[in-house]
């Protein structure tokens, strides 16, 4: 409590507020947002505050924009700055932004703190993240409150009050996946395949597993392994935990977008296909496609593409002078069922495509439904959700 007493009085963008009422606020905030965000609340492992930026007066433009990235070895990672880059090409474009600088740590904390310190110190406008971890930003991020910079992160929260997290329900998403499982198979023997050790989204993900693993009795780990959200990463440990356990596998929990790598190496072992959970992408559709037989998939799409773009609109919203209600601002996650593969196919996947991914048929946080997230809302500029380039676009 005392260290987030000393964030709260560190940052001049916060208005102060008495602690206890932090709880009645942020309940009374979750209970007044349409129901679909209300239910992202459902078992959040997240801590949501009032937002901290109540106060905050928007630099004069052009603003810059900084992106403080923690890694960028995968393909989901490349198209999420790849996709956050276009949307703030167009406020460059017409001279609402003056630049895009890209910061990337490679998974070393220390480095994305030595990073953040140094977007403050060039006075950036703004600094969205990708974090590394969830506790080890904080003292940086609390910095960049302290100059009037919002730090706004995706794909998983920290625990600075002065942070906006955009964020979705991971525990709820590793839940759900299990619990597919255990309806499928109640007996079933289960290789979990994590992300990178130690990242907020991984621990997440699997508090939601343990806790369906504790409700589904019958279901059994055969191992858990780390994948690093790296095709050939995933598909070394999945084939070496295949070749250490000659019992049958009958279903993977995977917490990331190499399903396609996971189908290949037990079909490559010669194993029965098991059920695969995770994240849809484009060369999984491929490979579903033309290995129909092969490729047992229930999930949902975590997808770069709509990462980036809530990311840049709570952005440009913040900066545009809206006032977000919350800290952590949850986005819903769409489903993927086995019967709906069809409709999320395209004919540029291929078992090759990996740096394809498909784009939701609509948007997944309509802009009316991110309007209840905010105090003061107005459109965001420079968002038009029927110009997002095809998951086919090159």
């Amino acid at each position: 409590m005392t260290s987030l007493i000393r964030g709260l009085l560190a940052a001049t963008a916060i208005v102060s507020m008495p602690f206890a009422a932090h709880a009645a606020d942020v309940k009374s905030v979750i209970d007044g947002l349409p129901d679909v965000l209300k239910a992202q609340y459902d078992g959040a492992p997240q801590k949501v505050l009032p937002s901290a930026w109540d106060n905050f007066t928007p630099p004069a433009k052009p603003w810059k924009w900084c992106h403080s990235e923690s890694y960028q070895g995968n393909p989901w990672r490349v198209s999420v700055t790849k996709e956050l880059k276009r949307l703030v090409d167009g406020l460059i474009a017409d001279g609402t932004v003056s630049s895009f600088e890209v910061s990337d740590s490679n998974n070393d904390p220390s480095q994305q703190i030595n990073q953040i310190r140094a977007f403050i110190d060039k006075k950036c406008s703004i600094i969205t993240s990708i974090p590394g971890s969830a506790t080890a930003l904080d003292d940086a991020v609390d910095a960049a409150a302290k100059a009037g910079i919002p730090f706004i992160t995706a794909a998983g929260s920290i625990t600075s009050p002065n942070a906006i997290n955009v964020d979705s329900n991971y525990a709820r998403w590793g839940y759900d996946m299990m619990t597919a499982i255990g309806k499928a198979k109640p007996d079933a023997s289960v290789l979990v395949v994590e992300g990178i050790a130690g990242h907020p989204i991984v621990v997440q993900e699997k508090q939601g597993a343990d806790k369906a693993l504790g409700e589904n009795k019958g279901l059994k780990v055969a191992r858990t392994v780390n994948g690093n959200w790296t095709a050939n990463v995933t598909k070394t440990v999945v084939l070496q935990a295949i070749a250490t356990n000659p019992a049958p596998i009958d279903a993977v929990w995977t917490t990331g977008s190499e399903s396609r790598v996971v189908a290949e190496a037990f079909a490559e072992a010669g194993r029965p296909a098991p059920l695969i959970t995770g994240s849809i992408t484009g060369d999984a559709l491929g490979y579903w496609k033309a290995n129909p037989d092969k490729y047992r998939f229930e999930g949902h799409a975590v997808l770069p593409g709509w990462t980036a773009q809530t990311l840049f609109r709570v952005g440009e919203r913040m900066l545009d002078g809206q006032k977000p209600k919350l800290n952590t601002l949850l986005i819903p996650i769409p489903p993927v069922h086995a019967a709906e593969l069809d409709k999320w196919y395209k004919d540029c996947m291929t078992p090759d495509a990996v740096s394809v991914f498909p784009v939701p048929p609509t948007d997944p946080m309509p802009e009316d439904v991110l309007d209840a997230y905010f105090a003061n809302p107005a459109p965001t500029k420079g968002w038009d959700y029927s110009k997002v380039p095809d998951a086919c676009a090159k």
